[in-house]
């Protein structure tokens, strides 16, 4: 069973290339990255709720313009040209929308263009007017976001990809969320952030073996490429188990023992590990393995964040 719709000629073709460079399920996830390092300032020193949708705003455009120059230069690479159509899923093989002929090139980059000039905008919004410290990790927030594809760097096709979306979704943006909030940055809230960024790798990870034929064409050398889809389904449940583990000794480090409510993320992790251990050839076209991935990030999120909101208002 695909998870992929049969193909169509689409009615607007320019608001469904567009739809799939905004890809919501996707930018879910800096929202994720917000609850987190949100929850642990709100602890600290409250809410600005206005300054919180800026940078979300920031992050959403952000993405955008992220999704939009990785999909021009995977296509100019060849490898999104290069996924067979069985192995196309929702949640892999890119965005498409120059493959699927949705967008033309000048359209993808114009799109890549506005919305990342106008997320650099309200980041510039945020150190001029509020938090002049967040300056320096909103600079490596950007180079980390355009060099996961983008040359000289191009991090995915150089082993380093799953490193740089570690950094991006766990420590980098939870911190930047609390030291916009609180002008200062916090121990509490980076040990939060390292499971969360274990858990967007481990999305990632499955979500590199559809794309493994494609890759291994177009020489984008990512982890599951160098070591190979048998060996990476069995690497997979060592990067839960570290992000649990992390999880689980909080408590002996100054946490409320409530931030465990982020064990909700085990079950589709959990799910994910198996399938992906009984067929790593062939797992993502007849069972959910990436959404459930996807899910056992975002249970994470919302379950470590609401935990420790209710372990630390209940303390002295």
């Amino acid at each position: 069973m695909s998870s992929v719709r049969p193909d169509c000629a689409p009615q607007n073709p320019r608001w469904e290339g567009f739809w799939r460079l905004a890809d919501p399920k996707i930018s879910i996830t800096s929202l994720a990255c917000l609850t987190v390092g949100g929850a642990v300032a709100a602890v600290d020193v409250g809410l600005s709720w206005t300054w919180l949708a800026i940078l979300g705003l920031a992050l959403f455009c952000m993405e955008v313009a992220k999704n939009a120059w990785g999909d021009v230069i995977d296509y100019d690479s060849g490898n999104d040209l290069a996924v067979a159509q069985e192995d196309r899923t929702n949640f892999s093989g890119g965005k498409r929308v120059l493959v699927d002929a949705l967008l033309s090139r000048r359209e993808t980059w114009t799109i890549a263009g506005l919305f990342g000039g106008v997320g650099v905008a309200l980041g510039g919004l945020i150190v001029l007017l509020h938090e002049p410290a967040a300056f320096w990790p909103g600079v490596i927030g950007l180079v980390l976001g355009w060099s996961y594809h983008g040359p000289p760097l191009k991090l995915a096709y150089r082993g380093l990809g799953e490193l740089d979306v570690f950094l991006c979704y766990g420590p980098v943006l939870v911190l930047s969320t609390y030291l916009v909030q609180s002008g200062t940055v916090s121990w509490h809230a980076f040990w939060l952030s390292v499971p969360l960024g274990l858990l967007i790798t481990a999305f990632l990870w499955v979500n590199e073996f559809p794309d493994y034929a494609a890759d291994v064409s177009a020489g984008k050398n990512n982890l599951v490429v160098r070591l190979g889809r048998p060996l990476a389904a069995r690497l997979l449940p060592l990067i839960y188990a570290v992000a649990f583990a992390v999880l689980l000794v909080l408590p002996g480090f100054g946490y409320p023992v409530q931030v465990w409510l982020g064990l909700l993320a085990l079950p589709p992790a959990a799910y994910a590990v198996w399938q992906t251990w009984r067929a790593p050839e062939t797992f993502y076209r007849s069972k959910p393995v990436q959404p459930a991935a996807l899910l056992s990030f975002v249970l994470y999120a919302a379950g470590s964040a609401i935990g420790y909101l209710l372990g630390m208002s209940g303390s002295p």
